[in-house]
């Protein structure tokens, strides 16, 4: 169903500055769109034609209903008021109007979610899952190895470019959300790795001289997030791991592996991409207890 043009064209004004002035990924940006499409059909059923007329107990009772009705979680609630709070705060900013109807509304508790991590044997035991004889174990090997060296994302993983890695240096350049770039060691190891699959694997699989992409698929293309998971979940479960495991798990594991072998928080953010360190802390709550005593005593913020 169609939305009636106010509430269209505030949409729209607003994933432009998300996406021009904030430089947001398309991925978040969309995920806003979305709650506030559902968000403006709720309010135009109560008779409004776009978001600056809306009043507080109208976003209450969105916000209480995906609980009531829905049945959705803390966290999705939380969620939905982030995206409600983007949008009034953008058109007060705006002068569209001089209300927040969600200035005061406060998000839903949710029971902290720790993230999943993996061992240093269980990450052992998946990296060297891959047949690194055949072209393509090889090229799976490189990929495993390189996330979880540097600790990617799986999408910023399918997306380097193999001018992104400077071998001299042992430093990958890694574009993140939002288009921000950082700057990771790799160890030297991994770099051999990644090396030997350069000159030998990716030089088979290649078919087009200007294809930058630094892992491709066997169509000489840059591989696809749904095709690397496949072959991670495979991988999984032949290393006998958990079902629940993901390659975000590797990205966990990295961060909780730096922080056990010493490393400094502030590093493990850099390294990671996190715009704030408050994101790296919850790393703390995985740590070993002698060392969460550390940080805990040591941190200005603990």
């Amino acid at each position: 169903m169609s939305l009636p043009d106010g509430f269209a064209q505030q949409i729209d004004l607003l994933t432009e500055h998300l996406v021009v002035e904030r430089g947001l990924a398309n991925n978040t940006v969309e995920a806003y769109r979305r709650d506030l499409e559902q968000y403006a059909h709720f309010l135009n059923g109560r008779g409004h034609d776009g978001f600056t007329t809306a009043q507080r107990a109208d976003a209450n009772d969105f916000l209480s209903g995906l609980r009531r009705d829905q049945h959705r979680s803390s966290a999705t609630v939380a969620r939905k008021l982030s995206s409600l709070r983007q949008m009034h705060r953008f058109l007060v900013r705006e002068g569209l109007t001089e209300t927040d109807p969600t200035a005061n509304i406060v998000p839903p508790k949710s029971a902290e979610r720790l993230p999943k991590v993996l061992t240093v044997e269980e990450c052992r035991a998946l990296l060297e899952v891959p047949d690194r004889t055949a072209p393509l174990g090889l090229r799976n090997a490189a990929m495993l190895w390189l996330m979880y060296a540097c600790g990617l994302r799986v999408s910023e993983l399918v997306n380097l470019s193999i001018h992104d890695l400077n071998f001299e240096e042992g430093i990958l350049r890694v574009t993140g959300k939002g288009g921000k770039q950082r700057l990771v060691p790799v160890a030297p190891a991994v770099l051999d790795l990644v090396q030997t699959y350069l000159t030998t694997a990716r030089q088979e699989q290649v078919k087009d001289s200007r294809e930058d992409a630094l892992f491709l698929s066997v169509r000489g293309h840059a591989m696809s997030r749904v095709r690397f998971w496949s072959i991670f979940k495979e991988y999984a479960r032949q290393a006998e791991l958990a079902p629940e495991v993901s390659p975000h798990t590797l990205r966990h594991s990295f961060a909780t592996h730096l922080l056990a072998g010493g490393a400094d928080l502030r590093v493990i953010q850099e390294m990671l991409g996190h715009s704030s360190l408050s994101t790296t802390e919850i790393y703390t709550h995985l740590a070993p207890e002698d060392l969460r005593a550390t940080y805990e005593q040591a941190h200005p913020r603990a």
